[in-house]
This record gives structure tokens, C-alpha cells and sequence, in this order.
């Protein structure tokens, strides 16, 4: 038999306020434990710098003024082989962030973000590993070049700022100071005096220096505005991921004068590999539009010919130039961790979205499948877990910096990427079992590097249209040998193969 209970309406109120307490406390406490882990967990500095090629100190360049990002280097794991899936900026960005290889055409354009990404609802699947980071307790800051356009929002070089965002889902805070430049666009392309290349019509030179300070070009806007930004986070009682891309070395090598000074002009080296590449068609190279497209320039760059030695060693100049304010920018970043006490639990990565061929096969440009054009640095600090520096020679890929980065902080992936996590190279199993093969692509062709060779097979009718280069005999590849080794060429195709994926479906 039911007994049916009456409670008084003051009891009532009175059980209805405990109540009230009793989840105010649970919630409370829940909200403790989340911070407690959420203040535990790594913070990210992740720096992408535009067109660095492995032109520094800690690369074995005893010549080039790098002192900051060696000091990175000597705390942390530096990766001498690391290849980008893209020569080209918005693509090899767009495959850093999402994890993947190219499935389509449009993953292999500049604008690959910018279509596929922008204007898009949000998905159940995070757009890139920043979004994830994000969904996952991290307060997320991206400042500077991140992706394809300078200040992350989509709009043409002469256009106004627009307020399309390029990655929609992945920011908190999306970040630039335009300075005297105005729009992202300029500020890229910009002038110590405050012009660019699209207001002067390409009526340009492609280097400057300017008796200026840091701040008087972009990049020392965008390291000023990181450390007031760094300050912020430091304040927050959550992880932060802080995002920081900088433009130089790019073109136009524009540095301030203090950084030219630091080298003499007569110490810049050449080119070892100033001829065209043997037994490889003018298809596979580049024309140099970007490079010539700075109509003021000393000279013309064109197949026929390498440019002269003296203008060849001004550009070398300029370019360690950009490299050394480039240098002192992230110095900049490093010192203000320490200064804020973070950097004991800060991952620090810095990556080169692509190489750049300084005079190789008579070249200025990337927009090649050569080594020199997909060949950048990439170093990874990561304090607390597998603390020990290591300079690591195993093939390793852009895709592999995102299981790597959620690894690191602790976070399931939502899906299965192309890249595998570089923590595994810690140990000699881990080693022993790496993959060892890193994919690029371009130009309608597939390049696939392994320890040993680089091949490459093209989707057209120029011939030759495969590419093998034998880095053990030929470091600086200087001649194709596929036609006089048909083993090699047979064995390494399944293996290019794999790295097809839909894009030309060759046979």
C-alpha cells in the first residue's frame, strides 16, 4: 500500500534552496576540475614563416645570422628532412592545417582555404587542427599570415578589407595590425614609405633596405602586437594555442638596414647548382612571374640564363636580410615567454611553408617539385614530455604536424588524417617503424621523397615525365636518371602510387 507523503510548502522552499546550492556546488566544482586541467595542459606557439628555406645556423649555414631560432633549435627537436605537400603558400597552409593530402585540384591552388573553407557552416569534422584545439578548451589567437591572405580575410590585393573569414570555425581572435599599409594585402607586398607593389603599379624593386627600426615594416608590427597578445593570455585561466606568421623572407626582400649590415656582400655564396637540370623538361621548372614581376629589378631572371654573379649575390643578400629581422622577431616572442614564465609549458613550433630556389637552376622562385622548393625547417619544442634536443634525419611531412600537435596536448582526433604523429621518433622502435616517405605535389605531378631518391611523375605529354633523382650521388639534383634506371623507377612507382589520391588516377 502507497502512503502518500505531504511536505509542508516551507519545507518545500527550503529543500528547493539546497537544491539550488547543491548543483551551484557540483557545477562549481566541475568548473574547478576543468580549470585545474585546462591550466595544465601545454599552451601552443606556433610560428609559420613565409618562403624560409633551411638557410640557417642550426641547418649548417655557418654564414647566415639565425641566432634566436638556433637558440629554438638547440631546446628542441629539429627536423632536418621535412617537406611540404604544396610549394606554394595558401596550399601547403591549407595541407598543414587540415592534415591531408590533395584530393582535388582546388587543394592545390593559393586560394585552397579561401574556396572549400570560408563562408562554410560548421561541420562535425573541425576544419583544421586549430578549430579542434579550439572545441577542446583551447582559446585560440591567430595573428599575421596563416593561412593564404596576410590578415586571414578574404579579399583581392587592391580590394578593402573584407570580413570573410578564411578559417570561419578556428579563431577566437583573428588578428593584424595593417599599419601605414592599410589592408593585409599592402602590408604584404609593402614599402618602408608606406606604398606596395599593387599602388606602384609593379614599378618596384625586389629588395629594399631601409633605415628604419623593426616596426617600420610589418613584421615588427606583428611581434609587437604577439607580446601585448601573449601578455592577455597569460592573464586567462585556460590553454591558449597563439598563432604568429610572419612574412619574410618573402618577396619583395624588404629588411631594415641594420639587418643588410650584418653581412658583406663578396661572402654571399652562389648557387652549387647554378645550371638547368639535366634530362628535365622546362615544364617541370619556373618561369619566375612572381620574381619578374618586380619590374625595377637589376635584371631579368629567365631559363636561358643565370643572372649575373653581382646581382645574384645582392639577392642572396637581401634574402639573409629578411632571414636575420625575421630572426629577431621571433627572438622577440621567445624572450616575452620566458619574461611571463611560459615557456616551461609552451609548445613552440616553427615551420617554413615552403623552400625557395635562390639562383638553382638559374631560378628565383618556388612553384618547383625540386628539392630546394619543398625542402623547409621545421622545429618542435615540446617542455614535459620527451624534453631531450635531438636533430632527427627520418622523412617526415607538413600533414604530420597535426596528430602531432594534438598528441602533445593531450587530444583524442575526431578523424583519421594522412599524417602520423612525430612523438613515435622518440623512441627506436618508433624509428625503426616510420613511414619515410613524404609527398608533394605540383605542376600536375607527384613528387615522393624517401631516404634515399626523389621521384616525380607528371599528367602531361612533355617528356620526360618522370623525374629520379638519387640524393645519395646527387645531393643537389642535378641530373634525372630515371630513363637510364628503369629498376629504381619500377620499384618506387606503387609507392608514388600511394600518394594518388583520386588527383590524376595514374596507372
Amino acid at each position: 500500500m502507497l502512503h502518500k507523503v505531504i511536505i509542508p510548502p516551507t519545507l518545500m522552499n527550503r529543500l528547493g534552496i539546497l537544491s539550488f546550492f547543491f548543483i551551484c556546488l557540483l557545477f562549481a566544482a566541475c568548473q574547478s576540475s576543468r580549470q585545474t586541467k585546462q591550466s595544465t595542459s601545454p599552451n601552443v606557439l606556433f610560428i609559420a614563416v613565409d618562403d624560409l628555406r633551411p638557410e640557417l645556423g642550426c641547418y649548417g649555414n655557418s654564414l647566415i645570422k639565425s641566432p634566436n631560432i638556433d637558440r629554438l633549435a638547440a631546446q628542441s627537436w629539429l627536423f632536418r628532412r621535412h617537406f611540404v605537400t604544396v610549394p606554394t603558400c595558401g596550399a601547403s597552409r591549407h595541407s598543414l592545417l587540415t592534415g591531408m593530402l590533395p584530393r582535388s585540384k582546388a587543394d592545390l591552388s593559393n586560394q585552397a582555404s579561401a574556396t572549400q573553407l570560408a563562408n562554410q557552416p560548421e561541420q562535425e569534422a573541425p576544419e583544421t587542427f586549430v578549430h579542434h584545439l579550439r572545441r577542446n578548451g583551447y582559446y585560440t589567437v591567430g595573428i599575421g599570415k596563416l593561412t593564404h591572405h596576410p590578415d586571414g580575410r578574404v579579399y583581392g590585393y587592391t580590394d578593402p578589407i573584407s570580413e570573410i573569414m578564411e578559417l570561419p570555425h578556428s579563431w577566437d581572435e583573428m588578428l593584424f595590425n595593417h599599419g601605414k599599409w592599410g589592408t593585409g594585402h599592402n602590408a604584404f607586398f609593402g614599402y618602408a614609405d608606406g606604398s606596395n607593389r599593387q599602388s606602384r603599379d609593379s614599378q618596384v624593386k625586389p629588395y629594399e633596405a631601409a633605415d628604419v627600426e623593426d616596426e617600420g615594416y610589418p613584421d615588427g608590427l606583428t611581434a609587437q602586437l604577439a607580446i601585448e597578445k601573449m601578455q592577455q593570455l597569460a592573464q586567462k585561466k585556460q590553454p591558449f594555442f597563439l598563432g604568429v606568421g610572419f612574412f619574410k623572407p618573402h618577396l619583395p626582400f624588404t629588411a631594415p638596414q641594420k639587418y643588410w649590415d650584418l653581412y658583406k656582400r663578396g661572402d654571399m655564396p652562389l648557387s652549387p647548382s647554378p645550371d638547368l637540370p639535366l634530362n628535365v623538361h622546362r615544364a617541370s621548372l619556373n618561369k619566375m612571374g612572381e620574381f619578374n614581376r618586380y619590374q625595377l629589378g637589376d635584371e631579368k631572371a629567365s631559363l636561358d640564363s643565370s643572372l649575373s654573379d653581382a646581382y645574384s649575390r645582392k639577392l642572396m643578400h637581401a634574402y639573409y636580410a629578411c632571414v636575420s629581422y625575421t630572426d629577431a622577431q621571433i627572438g622577440k616572442l621567445m624572450d616575452e615567454l620566458d619574461r611571463l614564465g611560459l615557456a616551461d609549458n609552451t609548445i613552440i613550433v616553427l615551420w617554413g611553408d615552403h623552400g625557395w630556389q635562390l639562383g638553382d637552376y638559374r631560378m628565383w622562385g618556388k612553384h618547383t617539385l625540386l628539392e630546394r622548393a619543398v625542402h623547409s625547417p621545421l622545429i618542435i619544442k615540446h617542455p614535459g614530455k620527451q624534453t631531450q634536443a635531438r636533430q632527427l634525419d627520418e622523412i617526415v611531412g607538413s600533414i604530420d604536424i597535426y596528430p602531432t600537435l594534438l598528441d602533445l596536448c593531450g587530444i583524442q582526433p575526431h578523424h583519421q588524417t594522412d599524417g602520423q604523429s612525430l612523438l613515435g621518433l622518440g623512441e627506436e622502435a618508433g624509428r625503426a617503424n616510420w613511414k619515410n616517405t613524404a609527398y608533394s605535389y605540383f605542376k600536375k605531378g607527384i613528387s615522393v621523397r624517401n631516404d634515399r631518391y626523389r621521384m616525380t611523375r607528371y599528367d602531361r605529354e612533355d617528356m620526360p615525365n618522370i623525374e629520379l633523382f638519387d640524393h645519395q650521388a646527387d645531393r643537389w639534383e642535378t641530373r634525372n636518371i630515371a630513363e637510364d634506371s628503369p629498376e629504381i623507377v619500377q620499384e618506387l612507382m606503387p609507392l608514388l602510387l600511394k600518394g594518388d589520391k583520386n588527383l590524376f588516377s595514374f596507372e
